[in-house]
């Protein structure tokens, strides 16, 4: 099939809660097309099980919450994003309501919400609905979307580069999936909302799409990153072979659950004087390490002392998950281990999404606004969403009039490659990819397991560059590309912190220096490459 070309105002890269947010938050006049890698619905956002952070009860503060989200950090977050984001937080819950989003209220009362506890919180703060808040979002969000007139829906569509015209982002590639052409999109205003890294990891919690496609896109277009060596690990992965990656959700600690080691005995107090309520940093830093020490292949979150009907109320999806597997999570502990999560760097952004590049925003997952720093603070990721999605769409608004039409640009050229007959190579990467991550830059790090994982990157892009070079794209070498990318990325982000913060210990510098200073890094075809970049100060 031969490729198209398609002309809309704006492009969004992404249909998870902020791709879809920012669609809906833009005028009717401007025509949107929105990109979805799979079918709507089947990214990271649906499964969010937790909910979102807000400041909503009488007692709960603006500043406390800040102040919390600025402790998580560990030095690193910018305080001007992070009082961004929480002061905009109940306004953000408000316009879900208004869209008809369901969170639960309290009971007997058919005003007040029901606010959960998580950790790292030190108020009730999280209005979800039940555990699955991420699935009540993305269905009203898609229904909304699939209403609106003037936004156009391409499924099963992954961007390969941005286009680029006089140093301005004028559009994409574009691959669709069902018939392996590639196709053109052009717009006045592009948008990067593709999510997290984390299937870089071999454990993950996250969907199969959560290939940091956006964070390597911007990265080859020029865009500055940042702190890309904050990986965050969530603490309770649901341990059995049929599992897959299916979350605990930290909101069961926050209920009341415990961990326990086989033997019963409890061990998070002697790591923190919060225990499961202390940070996930610090929780699954905790899990690796009696997990190690005993030569364990999990541990065990246990919330059995609460009723059979509050478990059913509160967790439907867990109770309901872990019965078909097996477990009675009313009467016995469930089997947990940390799997990686959330990608707490990206690309450089403003609090308007604006990127290094003319015409291209990033917002959500695949960016570092400054909100999250060293360690993201649960429930933060959801709101953040929102929040950037409201400020870039009226920051398209304002400045789209201005943007020049996008200039004539090539269709695609395949003529001089050919077909694959070797796909097993781009598997087996994969696979040694995923693995050696995992086993050098996870949740403990060294200078050696670092330099080993440098060395095999290395290699690795040689190879998937020779491939790309001489065979047709496809769905499964784009996602190889980009992940070897991010993971050099994350490593060499690792490489030049020399200290432990947050989400990043290493066991060469297990100190905590007195400054605390962004990594950032600037690609070589980057119009700042030369310069000394402006930092993103810590608040």
């Amino acid at each position: 099939m031969s490729s198209r070309q398609f002309k809309h105002d704006v492009l969004i890269i992404g249909s998870g809660a902020a791709g879809l947010s920012l669609a809906l938050r833009l005028p009717a006049q401007l025509r949107v097309a929105l990109l979805s890698k799979g079918d709507l619905n089947e990214g990271s956002t649906y499964w969010a099980q937790g909910g979102v952070a807000a400041v909503l009860d009488s007692s709960d503060t603006v500043d406390s919450h800040v102040a919390d989200t600025l402790a998580a950090g560990a030095g690193l977050c910018r305080r001007e994003a992070v009082e961004f984001t929480v002061s905009s937080s109940r306004s953000c819950v408000e316009w879900l309501v208004a869209q008809g989003v369901n969170f639960d209220l309290l009971p007997d009362q058919t005003q007040d919400f029901h606010l959960t506890m998580e950790g790292g919180h030190s108020h009730r703060r999280i209005i979800h609905s039940a555990d699955r808040t991420g699935q009540a979002i993305s269905e009203v969000l898609t229904r909304r979307v699939l209403e609106a007139d003037n936004i156009e829906i391409f499924p099963q569509r992954v961007a390969v580069d941005a286009v680029i015209h006089e140093g301005r982002c004028e559009g994409a590639y574009v691959l669709d999936r069902r018939s392996d052409a590639v196709d053109l999109f052009q717009a006045r205003a592009v948008v990067l909302a593709t999510g997290g890294a984390s299937k870089v990891y071999l454990y993950t919690s996250n969907p199969d799409g959560a290939t940091g496609d956006g964070i390597a896109i911007a990265w080859r277009a020029g865009c500055r990153v940042a702190n890309l060596e904050f990986n965050q690990f969530h603490p309770t992965c649901l341990y059995h072979p049929k599992a897959k990656s299916f979350l605990i959700t930290e909101a069961i600690r926050g209920e009341g659950g415990v961990l326990r080691l086989p033997d019963g005995s409890r061990f998070m107090q002697r790591f923190d004087p919060r225990a499961e309520l202390a940070p996930r940093d610090i929780v699954a830093r905790a899990i690796d390490h009696e997990m190690k020490r005993l030569g364990i292949d999990c541990v065990f979150l246990d919330i059995s002392h609460k009723s059979r009907e509050f478990l059913q109320e509160h967790f439907p999806t867990v109770s309901a998950r872990c019965l078909e597997l097996g477990i009675d999570i009313a009467a016995e502990p469930i089997p947990v281990v940390p799997a990686a999560h959330y990608t707490c760097g990206g690309i450089i952004v403003d609090t308007t999404g604006r990127t290094d590049l003319a015409g291209l925003y990033a917002i959500g997952e695949s960016s570092s606004t400054g909100l999250h720093g060293a360690n993201r603070m649960a429930s933060n990721s959801l709101l953040e969403c929102i929040v950037y999605a409201q400020s870039a769409a009226a920051d398209i608004v304002r400045s789209i009039a201005d943007a020049p039409q996008p200039s004539p640009a090539p269709g695609w050229d395949e003529s001089l490659v050919t077909d694959s007959d070797e796909d097993v190579v781009i598997s087996h990467n994969w696979d040694e990819l995923r693995r050696f991550m995992w086993d050098y830059v996870g949740i403990v790090r060294t200078n050696k397991r670092l330099a080993r994982a440098e060395h095999r990157v290395l290699l690795l892009q040689a190879e998937i560059a020779e491939y790309y070079s001489n065979y047709k794209v496809s769905n499964d070498l784009l996602e190889l590309r980009n992940l070897a990318m991010v993971a050099q990325l994350i490593i060499r982000c690792a490489q030049a912190r020399k200290e432990s913060r947050g989400l990043h210990y290493t066991l060469d510098y297990p100190a905590t220096l007195a400054v605390a200073e962004d990594t950032i890094l600037v690609p070589d075809n980057s119009a700042l490459q030369g310069q000394p970049p402006p930092q993103l100060a810590p608040g």
